[in-house]
């Protein structure tokens, strides 16, 4: 259902505020550069420092960009189940295609506690969900066993695997096969994981470089891949360069060098140090982005 390079798009802020604007305009850079779908409210997108009205109003005016050119997944978690099925609620009255929800985080739940999660989720709110496993961020991590359970939910479409783990993402798609459409939450492991049979990525690098992250996919599953493994390699410096610091700092401050976005972040998150910005600023002038 949700294949390509779909983008964790970050939240554009202007003193303070959700800026509306240079985020409608990303976002139809995106549909003109050829991303595959959308992710508002990620981890990309600065979600943990939204507050609730906040978090729709982005969703709002992301399903209102993309116009149904492109599906919208809105990042909906939380480590309460309760808030998850909340905000995946409204997420789905907004508008959204799909929703992506993050394993609880901090209460760092048993296999069994994450699969009720997921179940309650699934089956309080009828709309197509990508599950997101990402243990570096939450301090636990779903097995692949776990996510095939909830294959038995017929609304639970896919995962974000964010391991690293390409043995654990081999069992992850050993044992769900078609029944689950896995994409990659680590740049560098995209291409690895499209051999593997998957099917994309929820993408930190497409935010600055959209149309060589969907031209690699469309390479790949048209057959070329000389074409694929030339564009990987090519991304492999960005993709490297996104995590100079933590993630979405290098990329916002990568997007404001591109003119698209003011370089502002909220807190604890911050600017980057000068030294940090400086390598940042060379591998995109290597890349020609800038």
């Amino acid at each position: 259902m949700f294949k390509g390079s779909i983008v964790a798009i970050v939240t554009p802020f202007k003193k303070g505020k959700f800026d509306e604007k240079a985020y409608g305009d990303l976002i139809e850079w995106h549909i003109k550069q050829g991303t595959h779908g959308i992710v508002p409210c990620g981890t990309t997108g600065e979600a943990s420092t939204l507050g609730f009205e906040e978090h729709y109003r982005v969703i709002e005016v992301a399903v209102k960009a993309a116009n149904k050119k492109i599906p919208v997944i809105a990042g909906t978690g939380a480590n309460s189940t309760d808030e998850a099925i909340e905000i995946t609620k409204k997420a789905k009255k907004l508008g959204a295609d799909g929703a992506l929800l993050v394993t609880p985080y901090y209460n760092k739940p048993t296999q069994e506690g994450i699969y009720r999660h997921y179940k309650a989720v699934a089956d309080a709110v009828k709309i197509p969900i990508i599950l997101y496993n990402v243990p570096g961020r939450t301090a636990v991590n779903m097995l692949p066993s776990t996510v095939a359970r909830l294959t038995e939910c017929k609304n639970i479409v896919g995962i974000k695997e964010a391991t690293g783990d390409m043995k654990q993402a081999s069992e992850l798609i050993r044992l769900c096969g078609d029944r689950l459409t896995v994409l990659s939450g680590d740049d560098f492991t995209t291409l690895p994981l499209l051999a593997l049979g998957g099917h994309g990525a929820i993408s930190v690098t497409a935010n600055i470089a959209p149309k060589d992250s969907a031209d690699m996919y469309n390479a790949w599953v048209n057959g070329d891949i000389a074409k694929a493994r030339e564009l990987h390699y090519k991304l492999e410096p960005l993709n490297s360069a996104m995590f100079i610091e933590t993630n979405p700092i290098p990329v916002k401050t990568a997007l404001a060098m591109m003119g698209k976005i003011r370089e502002e972040f909220r807190l604890p998150l911050c600017e980057m140090s000068k030294a940090n910005k400086e390598k940042l600023k060379e591998v995109l002038k290597n890349a020609k982005i800038i």
